[in-house]
Formats: structure tokens, C-alpha cells, sequence
């Protein structure tokens, strides 16, 4: 059902190569997180003037963020090569002795998902990332012994979703830590302009600011609902994207003011229906939308519980007055005078 979604944050495969092409290349060009940019900034010069490696870096925060944009630009900035892979796709020990002997001094290996890799491979990057080498065993039995391979000295970046996953062993081997934040809607207006002048879309600043809006504080959400309001503007045979042509075609995506979906508006309006605004338990919730409930604590429910619409209490979730608010509904309390 996520995959479906228009404001998934997942990255849908058509979509790829379309994303790789709005993605700034520098960090004079990156819009927004700006106390995570200043800081890499200084690391990135100051390790440039003693002409070492970068300190390995570990960007952590929701998807769709810019953590794999910003792991190419401080390659780019370093001036130095990218081997990009994933947790998921290292399976074994030797795949990763594998990708580390084969970078060149200073290089940058970028791990996305990098909490799911397995403890086999993580116990191989400890001494890879300290030391700049790795335990190799050669032979079996009683025969067998171990050998170090010293390596080129490189930059680790790791991205994660779910940093409280990742091993204490493997996070204090990180020698920069950042927190990619939600952006701002002025920040987005600034992305999807940009985004459009890149793809040649004409909208101006109420069009941007109503994208903005509803966007969710992610830039890739952003940028694919400018592509699919596009096609609204076209078949419609507009040639801007203003505020009208913005308001009608996300209103028909079922997008509304909030940024919210019909899965959202299901969620809360099954609590609000039939669990009077909660509070209900999450497996009782997940029973009642038929929905796995790891898909609505991790996928879902963020988003909602950050802009104030449920909050998670001990009890279970409940709706907000704001969310009350939102729909022009009468909440629990003024109903009962």
C-alpha cells in the first residue's frame, strides 16, 4: 500500500533517474539543513587543507531528506570517488573486504540502510574504520591463519532511518554525526522552484508556496508531486503553475492542505469513529484499518504524531484537538456539553 502511495517517501523505481537529475551537486546549490551543512563545510576544508581523509560521517533522520544527495556532494567536494551500496545488499564478510580494498586513497563508501547490515559485516568495518585495515583468514582448521590487509584510508558515510538501530560499536566509530531535520515550507518553495526551472516547468511563488504546503516537509515528495501537477497543468493546457491550477490538481490527488492522504484521513477517522478519538492500542488500530501495525508505528504514524494530529500515550493513540481542528469537527469534549 505504501508503494501506491503519492506521498511515499520511498524512492519508486521510474522515478529514479529523474531525481538523480535535480539533485544539487555542491553545497552552495543544497537548499536547506543549514547547521548540517556549515559543520560539514569546515570538516570537508579543514581535512582538504591537511590533505587527509574525511572523519567518517553519519547522516541519520526520516527518508527522502537528501542523505544519499548530501553523501555525493561531500564527495564531490572532497574532490574524491563514490562507491555507493546498501545494508541489505552486503551479505558477507568477504563482500565488503571486497568493496573496501578496492577504494582508492581518501575515497568516500557510502552505506545506505547501513543499521540493517548483518554483525558478520559490521564486525569487518570496525577495524577497517579505525584502523584502516582488515583480519583476513586464509586456509581451514588447524592450518588456518590470519592475515591484516592494511587499506586505503577512505570516509565511511552511513544513512539511516533508524539510527537507535544501529550498534553502540559501530555509531562511536562515526566521527561526525548529523540529524537531517524536516524543512521548512519557505525551504521547499525554494527546492520546488528550483526543481521546475531544472525541468523547465513554469510556476510562480503561490504555485511553489501551495506545493510547499502540502509536501510534508520532504523534498522528494515535493519534487514528484510538482512532476504529477504538471501533467494536471498540461492536459488543462495551462502554461504556469499558479496557485489555482496547484490548489485543483493536488485537490484531485487527494493531497489536501495538510499534506495529508486518504490512508491518513483513514487512520484518523477509524479512531475517531469507532474509538470515540481514543485512545485505542495499536494492534487494535491495525486490526480495524487492516493494516500491519509495524507499517503504522513506522510509516504512518510519524508524520502525524510530529504535526500534532495523534499522539502516542500509554494507553494508546489519540486525536488531537488539532486534528479536530483540521476536519471542522467537534471533539470529544465540546460534544459531550
Amino acid at each position: 500500500m505504501e508503494k501506491r502511495r503519492i506521498i511515499t517517501t520511498e524512492i519508486i523505481p521510474e522515478e529514479d533517474k529523474i531525481e538523480k537529475g535535480l539533485r544539487p551537486s555542491s553545497l552552495k546549490e543544497y537548499i536547506g539543513q543549514e547547521k548540517v551543512k556549515q559543520n560539514l563545510k569546515i570538516f570537508i576544508e579543514a581535512a582538504k587543507r591537511r590533505k587527509e581523509n574525511l572523519d567518517h560521517v553519519l547522516l541519520y533522520g526520516p527518508p527522502g531528506l537528501g542523505k544519499t544527495t548530501l553523501a555525493n556532494i561531500i564527495a564531490e567536494e572532497m574532490g574524491v570517488n563514490i562507491k555507493i551500496t546498501s545494508g541489505p545488499a552486503i551479505e558477507k564478510p568477504g563482500e565488503i573486504a571486497a568493496i573496501l580494498n578496492n577504494l582508492s586513497e581518501n575515497d568516500v563508501l557510502f552505506i545506505d540502510e547501513i543499521h540493517r547490515l548483518n554483525r558478520q559485516v559490521e564486525e569487518v568495518l570496525y577495524p577497517a574504520m579505525e584502523d584502516f585495515a582488515i583480519d583476513i583468514v586464509i586456509g581451514k582448521g588447524q592450518g588456518a591463519r590470519s592475515i591484516r590487509l592494511d587499506l586505503p584510508k577512505f570516509t565511511l558515510i552511513g544513512a539511516t532511518t533508524r539510527a537507535g538501530m544501529l550498534s553502540a560499536p559501530l555509531r562511536d566509530r562515526f566521527g561526525v554525526v548529523s540529524r537531517l531535520e524536516f524543512y521548512n515550507v519557505t525551504e521547499l518553495m525554494q527546492i520546488i522552484i528550483r526543481s521546475a526551472k531544472v525541468l523547465g516547468i513554469d510556476i510562480d511563488e503561490e504555485g511553489a508556496l501551495e506545493l510547499a504546503k502540502r509536501s510534508r516537509g520532504t523534498p522528494r515528495i515535493a519534487n514528484r508531486l510538482l512532476r504529477r501537477v504538471r501533467d494536471f497543468a498540461e492536459v488543462e493546457r495551462k502554461d504556469k503553475i499558479d496557485y489555482n491550477m496547484a490548489k485543483v490538481a493536488l485537490d484531485k490527488l487527494d493531497v489536501d492542505s495538510a499534506g495529508l492522504d486518504d490512508i491518513d484521513r483513514n487512520i484518523i477517522f477509524t479512531i475517531i469513529k469507532k474509538f470515540g478519538g481514543g485512545p485505542v492500542g495499536l494492534d487494535t488500530l491495525a486490526a480495524a484499518i487492516g493494516e500491519d501495525s509495524g507499517t503504522i508505528e513506522e510509516v504512518y504514524e510519524p508524520y502525524l504524531i510530529k504535526n500534532g494530529f495523534i499522539n502516542r500515550t500509554a494507553r494508546g493513540r489519540v486525536v488531537t484537538d488539532l486534528c479536530y481542528q483540521h476536519f471542522r469537527l467537534q471533539g470529544p469534549a465540546v460534544a459531550d456539553k
